[in-house]
């Protein structure tokens, strides 16, 4: 698969790399393009772009395309880019750094329904401390149903009720789903991190709108 040039911008480009090393936690500067991660990536094939791959990105400060590309949203976070790499660098810290920089800049995902998960997940976990999983697919399948039902893909629509309901039903039967309401003792707390960090989209994002507003114009 033959891959774009990547163009270096040097003036995004010490800011940006910053942002995600801070972020992060991890020193990408110690990154020598090796590739041992990219041989390691789970799913680096489907994707097309390996860890090396964005953290290049990053690198030469291309913004748009380091928080809008499908590893960012695909990487499965198991770690196996950093037990291969020389430096210890987990790029899975990096593309959950930039999947929250992609949504505070209201990036539309390359492929929502991992997004919906991702939502799902956040939303169960603060109202109630802790994952319910009827509570957290029945979220998560409202989004993803919805999705085909507002573009009028009905028979996409039907085969995930169906798919659903025979895999809700097998895992019934082997004992694999839990109907139960979980609740914790922490919730408030969660729900007071979540604010916090709900605050601290909204300041990021007017910070963004701020130094996009502040480039000069192209003549």
């Amino acid at each position: 698969m033959t891959l774009p040039a990547l163009t270096y911008n040097p003036r995004s480009a010490q800011s940006f790399i910053d942002e995600v090393v801070e972020r992060s936690g991890q020193n990408l500067y110690a990154c020598y393009q090796c590739r041992r991660c990219a041989s390691g990536c789970t799913v680096g094939e489907e994707t097309g772009i390996t860890p090396d791959r964005l953290i290049r990105m990053v690198i030469l400060g291309d913004r748009d395309q380091a928080v809008n590309n499908p590893l960012v949203w695909q990487c499965v976070s198991c770690y196996t880019c950093g037990t291969r790499c020389p430096n210890t660098i987990q790029c899975g810290r990096v593309t959950e750094t930039l999947k929250k920089m992609s949504r505070e800049e209201d990036v539309i995902p390359q492929n929502p329904t991992i997004a919906y998960f991702h939502d799902a997940f956040v939303q169960g976990c603060t109202r109630w401390g802790r994952v319910n999983e009827m509570e957290f697919m029945g979220y998560y399948e409202l989004k993803n149903i919805g999705k085909y039902l507002m573009t009028f893909q009905f028979k996409k629509a039907y085969r995930e009720i169906a798919g659903q309901i025979a895999l809700g039903r097998d895992m019934i039967r082997q004992k694999r789903l839990h109907l139960k309401l979980h609740t914790s003792r922490g919730r408030k707390e969660v729900k007071t991190f979540y604010k916090i960090a709900v605050k601290r989209k909204a300041h990021l994002k007017k910070e963004r709108q701020a130094q996009i507003h502040a480039r000069p114009k192209k003549v």
